[in-house]
């Protein structure tokens, strides 16, 4: 059956039937859809349906919404007193007048009116916001001043949050009494209304400290996220269960791998180490890979209280001078973590792979193993460039490394070959004293050894969910979509105006027409300017049940298998694997996680974006901490962002800063959506990404985590023919749409530079290192 006519049958059914729930397995039967293939029809619709807010999924349990007709989204506001409600990633979003706000918050959720369809395509609706359904800052974090005491308030709250600082927080006796210059949480008692737009009403319910102590400014942003960054005793207590040391009778039922010459590779710094790799050439000439996982399901059980605060959590958070784990530290750092020459219990996937890099035959199984060596990068670096001390210095494990470099270069020439898009940006490992102040900024440099575990990673993450795929069962997957037609588009149209034009069809984008544009571009000047604009018009990777591949890695399946520590999606399949190894493939065992999946997608995806954007907004933190003793210093730097109100530039140590139009006093300059770039209208003066520039630190403020810049030496800056013309047509350059456009010029200073972010699952902190990227 059709996917629409199987969603349009079930919906009416629903909707015919909406004071009751129904599970999948209640549809299957009912449209006598029972075979494996058909369920999973059955699950894929009911799963659509959810995303697109016509029936309501509890935790298995389907039924119609009615609220269909209205739309849930989140509230994007902007200064100007109008917003935006995002409720779709690839429509454009809500647009909503001042006047019909209701006195929404970034960030809150709320419900929709539509009081005006879209007028086309790359326009979204007027809406009205009809309801607050939640609010996101029901807790905020901020410095607190004394104040007189009048109407019951004793201060204000100096707000950490960038994205409500505009706001006045008065804080009331009703809670705490704080100190002057301490750092509290407050509950908030007041949201803004009609009478008080600006203003918000707290009581002080927690003190973190005082402002200058250490490492309070990173616990502000820590806390204004939402991070839980301590964990409850009781799980606490219940991790303190569990045996420090696998006994002997964990060992039933698992394969003993303990002599297998099993090695880690990791950072020299890196404490959880959830992977183990080996690799011998078989007498076919082919090559055995075997990828050995930290067994973590066995410990974290099912619904238990790690479980429960794990899910919570989603994924550890990796910062400038701290780890907030996933799971407690006697679990990530200890029982789970394969330490070298220590029994540890294991997921394994072992492949049989031939010289043209495909997996020919693949096992899946529980183990027991151990490591025999604690690698580091630098370490198997040296080994593979020909460092006869370090080789000597691992004399019995040199060999292997050496084949593992060879398997390595076939597993990369086959991800090349199918189109697989590679962005190497550089990444910056932010230096901290003991102070937790920022004195050092250092460029890590990706070797041969990340690159050889990266590829065994990905070949595994790829075995894994192509057995599931194949098995036509339920499973969570990690996708990263085809970018939509309008951006690809507005992309195609932007790199053929630099004179590199792409080849193929926009609506039908495949990884390696993106790949050969980038080796056309290879050396030439508009490469990052061609690289930076192909990134900001993919898709963000997700999770999903939806088996729809990965598009940035040319990958047809793919899933997380190799983190566990660290990442609930790795976790899940995990219990996935074992589940169906235990159950089978058939209906019965299907129904059990199929109507999970969707929402598990959903809820660590949210929790993703939550680690990167806190990891991001710290390590923007201690880059403005860097810099401030800079102001008056001269950089080079290149332009990675040129908007109507300025340029963002980036400096060689990946520092970024605005230079804001108001500070280009040689010539009046317009912006060229079509090109990216601020032209000159008198001496047509050109500043575009990718630009190379020197300039001055203005000016430096740690708390709003911006930097100012200005140029130095604008005579020298290129001239050009282009003409800005009266009305853009352009449509790619800072919006998906007119009013996202409209929006983004208004930013100004106020959110700091663009983040430049690749479609690959863009790297989520400074000490995650390369196998954790995908």
């Amino acid at each position: 059956m059709e996917i629409e006519q199987l969603k349009s049958q079930i919906n009416g059914f629903l909707k015919a039937n909406r004071e009751q729930r129904f599970t999948a397995q209640n549809m299957a039967d009912g449209l006598r859809m029972n075979s494996a293939a058909e369920y999973q029809q059955i699950v894929n619709a009911m799963n659509a349906l959810v995303r697109q807010g016509d029936i309501l999924d509890d935790n298995g349990q389907y039924a119609y919404n009615v609220n269909a007709g209205f739309v849930l989204g989140e509230y994007r506001a902007n200064d100007k007193g109008f917003g935006f409600v995002k409720y779709d990633t690839e429509l454009p979003d809500f647009f909503i007048n001042p006047e019909n706000t209701l006195q929404a918050m970034q960030g809150d959720k709320v419900r929709v009116s539509t009081l005006k369809p879209s007028p086309s395509p790359d326009r979204g609706p007027e809406g009205k916001v009809e309801e607050i359904i939640e609010h996101a800052y029901e807790r905020i974090v901020g410095t607190f001043s004394l104040g007189s005491e009048a109407n019951n308030m004793i201060g204000e709250l100096k707000i950490s949050d960038k994205k409500a600082m505009s706001f006045k927080v008065l804080v009331n006796s009703d809670g705490l009494t704080p100190n002057d210059g301490q750092v509290v949480v407050a509950e908030v008692t007041r949201f803004p209304d009609k009478i008080h737009p600006r203003e918000l009403v707290a009581s002080v319910v927690e003190s973190l400290g005082y402002k200058d102590d250490p490492g309070m400014d990173i616990l502000q942003i820590v806390r204004s996220k939402k991070v839980p960054s301590e964990f409850p005793q009781e799980v606490l207590d219940d991790a303190a269960q569990i045996l420090v040391d696998v006994p002997k009778s964990d060992w039933a039922g698992r394969e003993d791998i303990t002599e297998q010459t099993l090695v880690t590779i990791d950072g020299a710094d890196t404490k959880d180490i959830d992977d183990a790799v080996v690799v011998w050439k078989l007498d076919n000439g082919n090559y055995h890979l075997g990828v050995h996982i930290a067994d973590v399901s066995h410990y974290v059980t099912e619904g238990s209280t790690i479980d429960t605060e794990a899910y919570t959590r989603g994924t550890s958070v990796y910062l400038t001078d701290r780890v907030i784990p996933m799971l407690p530290r006697n679990i990530s750092n200890g029982i789970a973590s394969l330490n070298p020459n220590v029994v540890r219990l294991a997921m394994s996937a072992e492949m049989e792979i031939d010289k043209q890099g495909q997996v020919v035959n693949h096992r899946l199984h529980t183990s027991v193993m151990k490591s025999h060596a604690r690698m580091t990068y630098d370490a198997v670096n040296k080994i593979l460039e020909g460092d006869v001390f370090v080789q000597e210095e691992y004399a019995q494990l040199t060999p292997m490394f050496k084949v593992m470099g060879e398997l390595h270069e076939i597993l990369y020439k086959k991800r090349q070959a199918r189109g697989a898009i590679e962005f190497d940006a550089p990444e910056a490992q932010i230096i901290v004293d003991e102070q937790g102040k920022a004195v050092d900024i250092q460029l890590r440099e990706r070797g041969t050894a990340e690159r050889v575990i990266e590829s065994f990673m990905l070949t595994a993450n790829e075995t894994v969910a192509e057995h599931f795929d194949k098995m036509a069962v339920p499973f969570l997957y990690r996708i990263h979509e085809s970018p939509d037609e309008e951006r690809a588009k507005s992309f195609f149209e932007f790199s053929k105006a630099l004179g590199h034009p792409v080849y193929g069809d926009p609506s039908k984008v495949t990884p390696l027409m993106l790949q050969k544009l980038m080796a056309d571009v290879a050396g030439d000047p508009t490469e990052q300017m061609i690289s930076t604009m192909m990134l900001r018009a993919m898709k963000q990777a997700k999770y999903s049940p939806d088996p729809v591949g990965h598009f940035g890695l040319g990958a047809k399946y793919y899933t997380h298998f190799t983190s566990p520590i660290r990442r609930y999606p790795d976790l899940t399949v995990h219990r996935l694997i074992k589940w169906y190894e235990k159950h089978g493939y058939g209906i019965d065992a299907q129904e059990k996680y199929a109507g999970k999946l969707a929402q598990i997608g959903v809820d660590t995806s949210t929790r993703e974006r939550r680690a990167i954007d806190t990891e991001r907004d710290v390590d923007a933190l201690k880059k403005a901490e860097y810099m401030m003793d800079k102001v008056g210093l001269e950089f080079n730097g290149v332009i990675n962002s040129a908007l109507k109100f300025g340029l963002f530039i980036s400096l060689e140590n990946t520092v970024e800063g605005l230079v804001h139009i108001s500070n280009l006093t040689d010539d009046h300059y317009e912006y060229d959506e079509s090109h990216a770039a601020l032209i000159g209208r008198s001496k047509h003066r050109i500043f575009q990404i990718g630009q190379k520039v020197r300039v001055k630190v203005l000016r430096v403020n740690k708390d709003e985590r911006t930097v100012d810049f200005m140029l130095i030496d604008i005579e020298s800056t290129p001239t050009t023919e282009i003409r800005v013309a009266t009305k853009s047509h352009g449509k790619f350059g800072t919006g998906r749409n007119r009013d996202e456009r409209r929006k983004n010029e208004r930013r100004g200073k106020s959110e700091g530079p663009r983040q430049k972010r690749g479609p690959l699952d863009a790297k989520q902190g400074q000490k995650r290192d390369s196998k954790r990227n995908f």
